[in-house]
């Protein structure tokens, strides 16, 4: 069944003015917590230069495939499964990865093994690029990011908008330099690390 979000909807398009340079230059791409797939079918579609991967738990891949087949793209790969508290992450590894709102609906100890696989999942000087809402020293950037940590918390009490430092922290634990934290809409950020 084919599933629908509205956020995808309404980061897409500037989601895709920060890909467009970042990823530029890289061929495969990895997608971490590709949900409904539709994503993955729009940034392959206007970033045709890349193959992409999508990835989710098993619940997730009816969605994505109908997406993908839905647009029938070339550059779109099907979903392979993926947990991060699992550990069964891909053999293969990627020139960048891209995950989007998944950081703070996981716990924080999904947060650590996410990071841990992606320094085995990316090639050197490789690119990854986490879009969300995060805290910048223990302070959220706007009342409407507060409010929706409370409900978070009130679906999930280990979820919640993560601070920037720590997941900084976190990358440099895992070989991650910060190259760019970009400003998008609505009071969210995408960060981007390299690996060195």
């Amino acid at each position: 069944m084919k599933r629908f979000a509205d956020s995808c909807e309404e980061n897409k398009h500037p989601i895709l003015d920060v890909l467009r340079k970042e990823f530029s230059t890289l061929q495969t791409v990895l997608e971490i917590g590709s949900g409904t797939g539709q994503h993955a079918v729009f940034f392959a579609e206007q970033l045709p230069h890349l193959i992409w991967q999508p990835s989710d738990v098993i619940e997730s891949h009816t969605s994505i495939v109908a997406w993908t087949a839905e647009l029938q793209l070339d550059n779109v790969l099907p979903p392979i499964e993926l947990d991060v508290a699992k550990h069964h992450w891909p053999e293969q590894v990627y020139e960048g990865i891209f995950s989007a709102n998944t950081a703070h609906i996981m716990s924080w100890p999904e947060v650590v093994e996410m990071f841990i696989g992606i320094n085995k999942a990316l090639k050197q000087q490789g690119k990854f690029c986490l879009y969300g809402p995060f805290n910048y020293q223990g302070q959220f950037t706007s009342p409407s990011n507060a409010h929706f940590d409370q409900w978070l918390k009130t679906r999930d009490p280990l979820s919640g908008i993560r601070d920037f430092e720590a997941l900084d922290a976190l990358a440099k634990d895992n070989q991650l330099t910060l190259l760019n934290d970009y400003e998008l809409p609505v009071n969210n950020r995408l960060l981007v690390w390299q690996k060195k």
